[in-house]
């Protein structure tokens, strides 16, 4: 895969294949279900486009799983908006990760430092709201707060520095990094260091 995407003629950018976690957002999301939905009404099948959301919702399913395998509950997750830099929620797939979790009887507690509930307007409070209507309460703006009672520690955005990560965790933590972190950036103490899609 590396050299692959080593290749800057074609591959103008080397995120575009390489594999990741479940995608979200406002716009993608919604426009694959537009394309799909006209190809429908024009009698055609589109089976590449028609797969991306069911394959994007096994991601979810996946790391759901990989939580659930460990037998433990108390999980935190560093990192909620569907990409670095925004609060924007819409079809987070964190945000359905969390909202599976807690059905599975998990405690959560979430950091992100981009999301602040009271900033949030429009269709992106509307969305958690309707969502995780108790999200408050399990939102906290304290890096440490959110992973000291955790035995799980989800990783689902690059924003986190790899030193204040390292402060916070235990050796006993079991960490799942969704984003698959720089070889660099990844924190050793943990007992467990896994991830999805990499």
């Amino acid at each position: 895969m590396e050299m692959f995407t080593a290749d800057s003629k074609l591959n103008l950018s080397s995120a575009y294949l390489t594999p990741g976690f479940a995608f979200g957002g406002s716009c993608l999301p919604k426009d694959l279900r537009a394309l799909t939905y006209c190809a429908q009404k024009a009698d055609l099948t589109l089976p590449l486009l028609e797969s991306v959301l069911p394959s994007n919702q096994q991601h979810i399913d996946r790391a759901l799983e990989a939580v659930l395998q460990t037998g433990k509950k108390r999980v935190a997750l560093v990192g909620l908006s569907f990409k670095p830099d925004t609060d924007d929620l819409r079809e987070s797939p964190q945000v359905s990760l969390v909202k599976r979790l807690l059905g599975e009887g998990c405690q959560v507690r979430i950091w992100d430092d981009q999301v602040v509930l009271g900033r949030l307007l429009g269709s992106n409070r509307q969305f958690i709201e309707e969502v995780i209507p108790h999200i408050g309460c399990l939102l906290t703006d304290d890096l440490e707060h959110a992973v000291e009672a955790a035995e799980i520690v989800l990783v689902a955005t690059r924003a986190v520095g790899k030193q204040r990560l390292a402060k916070c965790l235990r050796p006993e933590h079991t960490v799942i990094d969704l984003v698959n972190l720089d070889r660099c950036r990844r924190v050793e103490s943990a007992a467990s260091y896994e991830g999805i899609c990499w």
